[in-house]
């Protein structure tokens, strides 16, 4: 985009241009670019170049709101008699993110009828602390037994053994902890996991975050050598100024904008006035998601595209069959 957003030393100036170009679809379709910069199993970094900032944003909602995935939603608790509440219980054991993956499942459609193999998962938890002696001190004659995430066990229902293993739609991560039991405690309990919306409770979220913010840009209007070259290379994140020798003297370049993260340092010092541009490309997003883990992240963007388009089309459906009243 020709137009950046400037940053300046207390404010921010867009530069929107004299008049706004007539949206044009070849030329969307030419200049609309995704790269991916960085994957791993629970994260994805990629830019999306060429596209306004209501689109950027309406993805970043529908990966937060709109992607479902799995989670307890009810908990049949038949003993507790550790100090957890009851509620707190079940809420902490809501919150617990589930390996299970919700495109093989379907939503409950009534939430009262009974769970089958298509639409839940049933887990349950029988754990129980002994009594043991140590050494005889006081202080170790008992031991608080602590409760973690591997103690929950999947139950199959119906013909789900023959297509899942307790790999497949078990807990994410076993140390995480839900309660400590003291000598005499117990808790026995069942639970059933269900496919649903964010948008309806967080426990849904198949994300820990999704964000994203404006390709840097920074441009030296003019040298900056020596001394000055190294305090400007301290003012920003490390890889963004580099260095280099010219004739014994130090010169700074920039190395990486991408790596600014926009602290707007530079402009505590009166030397650099006027010899920096710092700005923002409003058409280049580096987009970041983190999975909770249940699904690869490139599935998570995958899936709310086709959730976007489903909603473009059934709004642009419903101008087409609009009549006047």
């Amino acid at each position: 985009m020709d137009n950046p957003i400037i940053m300046n030393k207390y404010s921010i100036e867009r530069t929107l241009g004299n008049e706004i170009k007539p949206y044009n679809y070849d030329e969307f379709v030419k200049n609309f670019k995704i790269n991916i910069i960085s994957r791993t199993e629970s994260d994805l970094e990629f830019d999306l170049v060429g596209i306004d900032v209501a689109v950027a944003n309406s993805l970043r909602r529908v990966i937060l709101s709109e992607v479902p995935s799995m989670a307890i939603e009810k908990v049949h608790i038949y003993q507790n008699t550790s100090y957890i509440l009851d509620e707190i219980l079940a809420h902490r054991l809501g919150l617990i993110p589930l390996k299970a993956d919700p495109r093989q499942f379907k939503m409950k459609e009534d939430e009262n009828s009974d769970p089958n193999e298509h639409d839940s998962l049933v887990y349950e938890m029988k754990i129980k602390c002994t009594k043991k002696d140590l050494d005889g001190l006081a202080h170790k004659q008992f031991i608080s037994f602590p409760v973690y995430a591997k103690h929950i066990k999947w139950l199959p229902l119906g013909n789900q053994k023959d297509i899942f293993t307790e790999k497949d739609v078990g807990i994410i991560s076993d140390d995480i902890l839900i309660a400590k039991l003291r000598p005499g405690q117990e808790i026995e309990l069942k639970m059933f996991a269900v496919k649903g919306l964010p948008k309806d409770h967080a426990k849904f979220q198949s994300v820990c975050t999704a964000w994203y913010r404006m390709m840097p840009d920074i441009k030296l209007l003019d040298e900056i050598k020596g001394n000055d070259a190294l305090l400007l290379q301290s003012c920003f994140p490390k890889g963004v100024i580099g260095l280099k020798s010219v004739k014994g003297v130090l010169n700074a370049f920039v190395e990486d904008s991408r790596k600014d993260n926009s602290s707007r340092n530079v402009f505590r010092y009166k030397q650099f006035d006027n010899k920096i541009l710092l700005s923002k490309i409003q058409d280049h997003f580096i987009f970041t998601i983190e999975s909770v883990g249940a699904m690869d992240p490139s599935v998570i963007f995958l899936e709310a595209l086709n959730i976007l388009i489903r909603k473009v089309n059934s709004a642009s459906e419903s101008a087409l069959n609009q009549t006047e009243i």
